[in-house]
C-alpha cells in the first residue's frame, strides 16, 4: 500500500505536460497574433488605437501561456523531479514558491487586460470602475501572499 502511494505521485505528470502543452499552444497563438496585427498596419493600414488593443490581447495570451508554463514545471519540480534544469527564478521548493511565482504573473496580466480596457474604453467610468476591481484584485493577491509568507 505504500509503494502505491509513492508512486501515485507520477500522476502529476499528466496536467504538468497538459499545461506545458497549453503554454506553447497559447504562446505560438499569441505570437501569430502579434505578427498578424503587424501584418495588418503595414498592408491594411489598421488604426493605430485597434492595433495597440490587438497587441495586448496577444501579450494576454502570451502571459497566460507563462501561466502555464510556471505550472507545469512548477508541479512536475513538485511532485516528480526537483533536479530539471530551469532558471534559478524558476526554481519551485514548495507550493509557497508556486502561489508567489503565480501571483506575480497574474498581477501582470491584470496589468496588461487593464492597459487594454483603458486604450479601448468608451468612458471615463468605465476606466474607473475597471481599475478600481484591477486595484483591489491586486490588494488581495498582495494580502494573500504577504499572508502566506507569515
Amino acid at each position: 500500500m505504500r509503494r502505491l502511494i509513492e508512486v501515485s505521485r507520477f500522476v502529476v505528470i499528466v496536467p504538468a505536460l497538459a499545461a506545458i502543452v497549453g503554454a506553447i499552444v497559447l504562446m505560438i497563438l499569441g505570437s501569430v497574433e502579434i505578427l498578424r496585427a503587424a501584418l495588418n498596419v503595414v498592408v491594411d493600414q489598421v488604426p493605430l488605437k485597434e492595433t495597440i488593443v490587438d497587441v495586448l490581447a496577444s501579450i494576454d495570451a502570451i502571459l497566460l501561456g507563462t501561466v502555464l508554463l510556471v505550472i507545469g514545471y512548477g508541479l512536475y519540480e513538485l511532485f516528480v523531479d526537483t533536479n530539471i534544469d530551469v532558471p534559478d527564478w524558476l526554481e519551485i521548493n514548495n507550493l509557497d514558491d508556486l502561489k508567489a511565482k503565480l501571483i506575480g504573473v497574474i498581477v501582470a496580466i491584470i496589468a496588461v487586460i487593464f492597459v487594454g480596457e483603458l486604450v479601448d474604453a468608451k468612458s471615463a467610468n468605465d476606466v474607473m470602475y475597471y481599475g478600481i476591481g484591477a486595484g483591489a484584485v491586486v490588494l488581495a493577491l498582495a494580502a494573500f501572499s504577504l499572508n502566506s509568507k507569515k
